[in-house]
């Protein structure tokens, strides 16, 4: 096993920590500057990946040189090595950097040591799984899938691999049907022809049959020059149709006489031009249905339908989020040009039972979110979007100080921060503007409590009181604390000390 490369010009702290890992049979490798660090990476170009770290964590302030330079010189030379950072709470400001940096997490001195060393063991087993989902995405294919349905569809395309037959893709929006239509181009015959694709639904009517067909110049005000169209720019390639289903009706008629004799005109021409793309056509749309309805052409409906097939909406392939989630995000953070950011599984299970009414292009931008919006490299559950913690009602509550206060709702959900929320600019109609309902709840809880002989409300209700108080400003920044700090109007190493004193870990 590669070993955990230890860098602090402390040699206490480097001591505490080799002993506490030889414990948990971890190896360790100790450095007391950043210059040691870097001439060993330099070294390792000779060497074996065995010899390589598995994690490092270094002080962030040392007589050799900074923790914040040494970590981008790290991941310019091994960009997928997690790095720790250990600081004091004084230097929160530098942590902020480093998360900006790419570090996996940073360890707050003084440290508890079985607190490091759970946390340096999580960043190993992360980085373990990184190591496997890495290799698997440097050999996985143009389209990811596991799912049995999903399976199937790899199978249709391999069978439809040397035939020029038409193709029916149909499948709910965001479902990945234009990946399809490119994997049948891919693996066809016609694979170095060109790939053309149109959404006929996003072309106005008026110029979707000049988008098809082409123009010639002088057939409309605006056609300066004359135009090829998708079909003419499609020949030997194929030519993709999205959203058929919303072509109109007049210009369904034109596209089944190109479909029946490859034969079609200009806007505005007089000779035929002969075209010879393989057409494939997709629709997120009931076409019987619509042919039922008028508005669909039934023999255009039979002349596209020859060979059907159906992809899979991704809450019917909920076995593939984990791979698509890992694909995405190293997909968002090459675009962004920063640091790919890890999922925990906790948040891979949670993201796992989401419906995805937007299937996977709905996922591929949470993902692009989650690079943007998480705060740390490791994104974990609290970091997701509200609409998949199913948060959507409480974001709503918590979007202003005044919505703690509630009706029919137990004591310790009735405080609220009345210091940045005066009474009078309480909603009408609220508990608390009503008749001051949590001070009410609060005279009941004390006069019970009393009642019982307790000696020690002035704690236990203080306790409660602020325990609600942070819990409801953590959910308001999602758990961000400094934040959390700032709305509360008190000091980050304040809320810091009374989250552990409150035991709200």
């Amino acid at each position: 096993m590669k070993s955990i490369w230890i860098v602090d010009d402390d040699q206490s702290i480097r001591f505490v920590l080799e002993k506490a890992l030889l414990r948990e049979d971890l190896p360790t490798r100790s450095f007391t500057n950043p210059r040691e660090v870097l001439t060993a990476l330099a070294e390792l170009s000779g060497a074996g990946d065995d010899d390589g770290p598995q994690i490092l964590v270094s002080d962030i302030r040392m007589p050799g040189g900074s923790g914040l330079e040494l970590l981008e010189k790290v991941k310019q030379k091994l960009p997928g090595l997690p790095v720790i950072i250990m600081t004091a709470f004084s230097d929160l400001d530098s942590a902020v950097s480093a998360f900006q940096g790419g570090a996996f997490e940073y360890l707050p001195k003084p440290f508890d040591l079985p607190k490091a060393v759970e946390l340096i063991r999580c960043a190993v087993e992360e980085s373990q799984r990184e190591e496997v989902a890495e290799e698997r995405m440097a050999a996985a294919p143009e389209m990811l899938g596991q799912a049995p349905a999903m399976q199937d569809v790899f199978r249709a395309i391999g069978r439809l691999s040397q035939s020029n037959v038409t193709v029916m893709i149909t499948g709910e929006s965001g479902s990945g049907k234009e990946l399809v239509a490119k994997a049948l181009h891919k693996h066809s015959s016609r694979a170095n022809g060109p790939f053309i694709a149109i959404n006929t639904a996003a072309i106005p009517k008026d110029l979707l049959e000049s988008e098809l067909f082409g123009h010639e110049r002088g057939a409309f005000t605006g056609a300066q020059t004359m135009r090829r169209g998708r079909f003419e720019q499609a020949e030997g390639g194929t030519l993709f149709l999205d959203e058929i289903g919303d072509m109109p009706f007049d210009l369904q008629t034109r596209l089944l006489r190109v479909l029946s004799d490859g034969h079609f005109y200009r806007v505005g021409g007089h000779n035929a031009i002969k075209a010879n793309p393989r057409v494939i056509a997709a629709t997120h749309q009931d076409l019987e249905q619509r042919v039922k309805e008028g508005v669909f052409r039934e023999d255009l409906y039979h002349r596209l339908n020859v060979i059907r097939l159906r992809l899979p909406a991704l809450r019917e392939r909920r076995e593939d989020v984990f791979a698509l989630t890992r694909h995405f995000l190293q997909q968002s953070a090459k675009q962004l040009g920063v640091e790919p950011k890890r999922i925990s599984d906790a948040a891979l299970q949670q993201l796992s039972k989401f419906s995805f009414p937007g299937n996977v292009r709905q996922l591929e931008n949470i993902c692009h979110w989650l690079t943007v919006m998480a705060p740390a490299q490791v994104i974990e559950t609290k970091d997701l979007p509200p609409e998949v913690l199913g948060a959507a009602p409480e974001a709503a509550k918590t979007a202003m100080p005044q919505v703690a206060a509630a009706v029919d709702q137990p004591f310790e959900a009735a405080f609220v921060p009345l210091k940045a929320v005066p009474v009078n600019d309480l909603p009408s109609g609220s508990h608390a503007a009503d008749a001051n309902g949590w001070e009410a709840d609060l005279e009941v809880e004390t006069q019970a409590l009393l009642a019982t002989g307790c000696t020690e409300v002035w704690d236990v209700l203080s306790r409660r009181f602020e325990s609600k108080l942070i819990q409801t400003a953590l959910l308001n920044t999602r758990g961000r604390r400094i934040e959390a700090a700032q709305k509360l109007g008190i000091g980050r190493n304040t809320i810091t000390r009374k989250i552990q004193e409150l035991n709200l870990e």
